[in-house]
């Protein structure tokens, strides 16, 4: 069934005409109006259901649908709550959700061979940042004499990996492997969590074609737990620490079992987090409803960016249909700040991004990435080059459908036409990372021989 949605068009003329008694026409008026022409798309499939894990970067979703922006496309959008990671990706690939918030990771593995295989694709990327590195109290305590403080005596940001040095070694001597969470192999969390170890020259643990555990030659053991997991986890002491989302590291803090000790805004600034997928079957089938629902996914990434909004949005963010987590643990993060040991609160004003810095634009420098990552820690197992990256890249991160849902926007007046990239797809060469390595997305091999732990091809 195709349905064409037209919200509103610029001008119409109403006559009014009143016949009296005598058959006597009062004036005909014409009235205008000012609102924006929304352009016309046939919509080929407008009941959607769309997945998404208790997390505040899917907040896109939610926005979306609470404040009307899926059904001013003429999309009737059910957004349901999933139980993992993995579910989530069955059910993309096998069709039983349209489409999902995603790990960034996710359908980057699936198209270059680690783990289930498909062909998934993203033009939309849902944040910047939001992640956190929690370590239980205990740990805390052994890695507080070496962070350095301020004139005031507190912990000076960022803390490296380099002050956890000792309690790994406390724990080895007292013959206890150093455990610690992330949320699934392919996830942001895995690698940032890698990053911050080794950068301090700690070795997280190489994978194998036969050994997919992540573990081998590992200083310390890290583990899949999901999110919501993550807190009781830590209080059970199964594990240590974990690198997680919010509201799991703010609810550490609450419930005072553990410390967040850096947020991934320090690993790496303004990095990308989670992303919208869909099929690549999808998109070829139904490729205005694709359009549509980007269009409605950048307003809600312009909506929660906008000032004065993010109180709403935890409000929204709370019910139970969504995070469902207690409204103060969400504002820690969501309102510009971040709660470390109780009671040091700071403020963070980019702790959450979901469209400054042009968050939404799917960058293939950032699917590149990833993929370095895949092949410094072993999933991908073999030297690939420079231009198997880039084409891999292409293949799933797709700024060209972003680009038509953000023209479309700015045609209805909906954003501004400067808030379209004007890009290759590439972001410029950073080191915005927190042992000050060059990331260039265009020199993948380069990139991964800088590095002293993992592999170099």
């Amino acid at each position: 069934m195709k349905i064409t949605f037209l919200k509103a068009s610029t001008l119409f003329a109403a006559a009014i005409m009143l016949a009296s008694c005598g058959g006597k026409k009062k004036e005909t008026k014409t009235v205008e109006t000012t609102t924006p022409a929304v352009t016309s798309l046939e919509i080929e499939k407008p009941q959607l259901t769309f997945g998404f894990i208790k997390l505040t970067d899917m907040a896109p979703l939610a926005i979306a649908k609470e404040k009307g922006f899926f059904e001013d496309e003429g999309l009737f959008v059910s957004v349901e709550a999933q139980s993992n990671w993995k579910n989530i990706l069955d059910r993309v690939i096998d069709g039983q959700l349209d489409g999902s918030h995603m790990l960034a990771g996710q359908p980057i593995a699936a198209g270059a061979g680690f783990g289930r295989q498909a062909e998934l694709v993203t033009a939309f990327s849902m944040d910047l940042n939001g992640n956190g590195i929690t370590v239980s109290n205990k740990v805390w305590e052994g890695m507080k004499p070496h962070v350095k403080k301020d004139e005031n005596g507190k912990p000076i940001h960022p803390i490296s990996a380099d002050a956890l040095k000792p309690v790994i070694t406390q724990y080895k001597n007292e013959g206890k492997p150093f455990k610690m969470g992330m949320v699934f192999p392919v996830s942001t969390h895995n690698y940032e969590i890698r990053y911050w170890l080794a950068a301090a020259g700690i070795k997280p643990g190489m994978y194998s074609a036969d050994n997919i555990q992540g573990q081998i030659d590992a200083e310390v053991l890290l583990s899949v737990t999901p999110p919501p997991q993550m807190p009781a986890t830590l209080e059970a002491g199964t594990i240590y620490g974990y690198c997680v989302g919010e509201p799991w590291n703010q609810q550490a803090v609450a419930k005072g079992i553990g410390v967040p000790v850096t947020t991934n805004y320090d690993i790496w600034k303004n990095n990308p987090e989670k992303v919208f997928v869909m099929t690549k079957e999808f998109t070829e089938k139904y490729p205005n409803t694709t359009v549509a629902v980007t269009k409605a996914l950048i307003r809600a990434g312009q909506w929660l960016d906008a000032p004065g909004n993010r109180t709403e949005a935890v409000k929204i963010l709370s019910m139970p249909q969504y995070v469902g987590a207690d409204e103060t643990v969400l504002a820690n993060s969501m309102t510009g700040t971040f709660e470390f040991e109780k009671g040091d609160k700071r403020e963070m004003p980019d702790f959450n991004v979901f469209y400054r810095y042009n968050a939404t634009y799917p960058f293939y420098s950032d699917a590149v990435w990833f993929l370095t990552q895949m092949r410094r820690w072993g999933q991908i197992p073999e030297t690939k080059s420079a231009e198997w990256y880039a084409e891999t890249a292409a293949k799933i991160y797709r700024p060209d459908i972003w680009k038509k849902a953000a023209d479309i926007l700015v045609t209805e007046g909906k954003i501004p036409a400067t808030d379209i990239p004007a890009t290759d797809g590439y972001k410029p060469a950073t080191t915005d990372f927190i042992d000050g390595n060059k990331y260039d997305g265009k020199d993948p091999i380069g990139y991964i021989n800088s590095f002293k732990i993992g592999n170099k091809d």
